[in-house]
Formats: C-alpha cells, sequence, structure tokens
C-alpha cells in the first residue's frame, strides 16, 4: 500500500481560525487574516475543539492518492460519501496482468497462500478467454455496421472488457485519488481507525492520519478511533485494547 498526501488547503489551520474568527469577532472580512500568528491559529483550533464547534473546519480540505490497494477497500471508502473519488477503470483499462491484494491471514499459511494465488491466475486466465472471445464478436458486428477497421477494434476493444471484468475478484488491486475536508476526516478516522474496522481500511486511514498531522498537527490532535478520547462505544464488541490503542495514536 502506497498513500500520498497530493495536495491540501493552504495554511489550513490559519484558514480555520479566519473563519472561527469571523464568528466570534466584529472583525469585518477584511481583517480576518490581521495578526493571525500561528501561536493564535493554534488556540482558535484548540477553542474550537474544546467546544464541539466543528464546522469551521469544513473549509479546508485534503487531496490523497492510494495505489496498492485492492476493491475491498475502495467499496468501504466510497461510502464515506463527503468526499470525491476518481478511481482507475476497470472498465477503460485492460488489465494485461492484474495486481492483486493478499490478505495477511491467508499471506501467513503456505497452503492457503497458494490456493489464492492459483485462483488469481484463474481469474486472469478467464479473463483473457472472455476478452478475446467477446473481442471477436463485437469487431465482426461492428465491421458489418459498417465501421471502419480502425474504429471497429477501438470500440471491440473496450466493449469486451466492459464485460469481461465481471470476473474479476474483489482482491484487484487498484488506485484511487479522493478529497476529503477536515470534518469528514475526522469522522473516518473515528470509524475507520478503530481495531473493529476491516484491517485494510484501518490501515489506509492511520496512514493518512500521519500525513495530516504532519500539516496541520493541532487540527488534528485529537484525531483517531472513538475510544481515543471518550470510553469506547462498541459495548460489549469492543476489541478491549483501548489503553494499548490510545497509547498507539498520541504517539502517532
Amino acid at each position: 500500500m502506497k498513500v500520498e498526501l497530493l495536495q491540501y488547503t493552504p495554511q489550513p489551520e490559519k484558514v480555520v481560525a479566519a473563519a472561527a474568527k469571523l464568528c466570534y469577532s466584529p472583525v469585518g472580512v477584511d481583517k480576518i487574516m490581521e495578526d493571525l500568528t500561528e501561536e493564535k491559529a493554534e488556540k482558535f483550533v484548540g477553542m474550537l475543539m474544546g467546544m464541539g464547534h466543528e464546522s469551521p473546519i469544513e473549509h479546508v480540505s485534503f487531496t490523497f492518492a492510494a495505489e496498492g490497494v485492492s476493491r475491498v477497500l475502495t467499496h468501504q471508502l466510497v461510502r464515506h460519501r463527503i468526499a470525491s473519488f476518481s478511481q482507475q477503470s476497470q472498465r477503460y483499462v485492460k488489465l494485461e496482468q492484474f495486481e492483486y491484494i493478499i490478505p495477511p491471514s491467508i499471506a501467513e499459511i503456505p497452503e492457503a497462500k497458494e490456493k489464492f494465488i492459483q485462483a488469481m491466475e484463474a481469474d486472469q486466465k478467464h479473463y483473457n478467454e472472455l476478452v478475446e472471445l467477446l473481442y471477436k464478436k463485437h469487431f465482426d458486428q461492428l465491421i458489418q455496421e459498417g465501421k471502419t477497421e480502425k474504429q471497429a477494434k477501438m470500440a471491440a476493444e473496450k466493449m469486451s472488457i466492459e464485460d469481461a471484468r465481471y470476473v474479476f475478484p474483489n482482491a484487484c488491486e487498484t488506485k484511487i485519488v479522493y478529497t476529503m475536508n477536515a470534518r469528514t476526516l475526522m469522522n473516518f478516522f473515528h470509524h475507520r481507525c478503530c481495531e473493529r474496522a476491516q484491517w485494510e481500511i484501518r490501515q489506509l486511514a492511520t496512514e493518512m492520519l500521519k500525513l495530516v498531522k504532519a500539516v496541520a498537527p493541532s487540527l488534528f490532535k485529537y484525531s483517531g478511533p472513538n475510544c481515543l478520547n471518550d470510553p469506547c462505544p462498541e459495548g460489549s464488541m469492543t476489541c478491549g485494547k483501548t489503553l494499548e490503542v490510545r497509547e498507539f495514536f498520541k504517539s502517532l
């Protein structure tokens, strides 16, 4: 897995502080950034977090890129709806040899790993065969409809991979670019940094949290799973590792 922070709102904590300043003082829009030092911005952000006033943090956003992740992960990621996503298309990108993610629990057992790889190789073989069969059908049909050979080739390939992709598994590796505002990110971290989250998206969330903490430490100081600052809300489903989890994320 590779996760990068591609771009983010410049001086995110100052932007949040400026929005808060406008809410709580009579200052005009031409002066909201005036004398707003890093220390004052940090104080404003701390006040917001303490009050639970989260709307000003929606003014800053962060854009990430991830690769080496499975479609199991991205199916979960896109459920966070206040965000924007651009994912590599299996409809337009022909996968001559698809990459795949092996869950650690399977990789640890030689026999299980062998069976998993065999299944992946079989999927690739079936995909290639389906592409070939579908391509021939679509190409012949398009030629009969009066398309030129060049036009028929281009259209037939797209049409063939569009349906052949159905054979690919959830393990199929993908790439995705996504943008979230800070408030959505905090909600994302609450749910996906939790020990009860699926292992792959938990790993993604932890890497994302490291990246945003590096550029906006005050803003994300208290970010992490729900049990980081409050009692675990999972009840009988708790992982039972609250102290361990708190220690890990506070030193992240």
